[in-house]
């Protein structure tokens, strides 16, 4: 019996449904993976630095060039929906098919730059869990962005592809979103994280020890006030800011926020003591992780978690009933915390390959009996960023060089 990888089982499953929906085969896979953020959180929008990898879970796309300007769309996790629309017309945002404006946003964002694009069939799936806080709408967007860069020769950079998602998201979905989660999508290494810079947009590849798995456990606690709240923590930092005098809280490190710090409302002062010793905190991880040090690893995740707890107040008892469960299990030879907006969601676990087995048997054991909840858990490996994995055209045009 043959035996599919994640990859090979979507691939199949979108040519099938491409073929059964449009009556051809497509000239074009492409794919954008999910991400997790090992830690930084909430630092992206303060102009601080983050730490995610890509992880292997995907957004996919299968398709092929029109001779119009129409582009349809069918999307495989919608039941096979269809949405339809004309290039030559404005794109407005669509109240019935909510899907789609993540699709229709970023093609509209291409289009405002100028870009010259045609009409295109598109199918599109993913195993990206949904609403688990690992962004697959990012990886619809960046997909997206992919595709119609590699299929009308854009030129377009994979900095440049990230952004327009981000502002497909931000202007035309509506949600004010910062740029990580595009980013990691589209510039993700193999076997590496991103230290990623939210100011610069500069990026460095920080290399995972070969023996660590990346362990994601979906508490399936309902994310509750994550808008709302996502919107109070950003004012908040952004009243830190001001009275600091500075653009961002990126700007002002530990020793002035502690001369400064009864000069500020005290949830305003706890909300920015958080994003400054994060940012600092997110710095010294990524050296750690360079060096294999695990036991400061998982001390600096440690405290990334107590402070979303206690000062950034974004965690639940059942996210921090998952984290203690699982340090308990991997002592000092790794680290686990919160990853996400907060309110429920993921924690993020960074697990030696021989104690995985140990960590989801300990989950199994007391989580449920702990909260009533089911936990889902993902083993995953940093896999590398958005790209074309099939095109027949490019297959052609090598033949015709020979």
């Amino acid at each position: 019996m043959t035996t599919y990888s994640r990859e090979e089982q979507l691939v199949n499953r979108l040519e099938t449904a491409f073929v059964e929906g449009f009556g051809y085969s497509p000239s074009h896979l492409i794919q954008a993976p999910g991400r997790v953020n090992l830690i930084g959180e909430h630092t992206d929008y303060n102009d601080g630095f983050v730490l995610p990898c890509a992880i292997d879970y995907q957004t996919m796309v299968a398709a092929s060039r029109r001779d119009d300007q129409c582009v349809r769309v069918m999307a495989l996790d919608y039941q096979g929906e269809i949405n339809t629309f004309d290039l030559s017309q404005p794109l407005v945002f669509d109240k019935d098919c909510l899907w789609v404006n993540y699709i229709r946003g970023v093609i509209d964002c291409l289009q405002s730059r100028g870009c010259k694009l045609g009409g295109i069939d598109i199918a599109v799936s993913g195993n990206v869990p949904q609403g688990a806080g690992l962004s697959s709408s990012a990886a619809l967007e960046v997909v997206i962005g992919q595709t119609f860069n590699a299929m009308f020769d854009l030129s377009l950079t994979q900095q440049e592809i990230a952004l327009i998602g981000q502002q497909a998201e931000n202007q035309f979905v509506g949600c004010n979103c910062g740029i990580m989660d595009q980013l990691i999508s589209a510039e993700g290494e193999a076997g590496h994280a991103l230290l990623i810079d939210c100011r610069s947009l500069e990026t460095k590849a920080v290399s995972l020890p070969p023996e660590l798995s990346v362990v994601i456990i979906n508490s399936n606690k309902k994310r509750g006030l994550v808008g709302s709240e996502y919107n109070t923590r950003r004012q908040q930092c952004e009243a830190a800011a001001q009275a600091f005098g500075v653009k961002a809280l990126r700007d002002v490190d530990i020793t002035r926020f502690q001369a400064q710090a009864e000069q500020l409302d005290e949830v305003v002062a706890r909300r920015a003591k958080h994003i400054i010793t994060e940012s600092a905190r997110t710095l010294r991880a990524a050296e750690a992780l360079e060096q294999g040090d695990l036991a400061t690893l998982g001390q600096l995740m440690a405290d990334s978690h107590q402070s979303m707890r206690d000062d950034f107040e974004i965690t639940v008892p059942e996210i921090d009933t998952l984290v203690d469960i699982v340090k308990a299990a991997i002592g000092e030879r790794g680290g686990v915390r919160m990853t996400g907006g907060g309110f429920g969601g993921c924690v993020v676990a960074l697990v030696p390959a021989e104690l995985v087995d140990a960590v989801q048997r300990a989950v199994e054991a007391q989580y449920e009996n702990a909260t009533g909840l089911q936990a889902s858990i993902y083993v995953c490996q940093p896999m590398a960023g958005a790209g074309v994995l099939k095109s027949v055209l490019l297959q052609q045009d090598v033949l015709n060089a020979q």
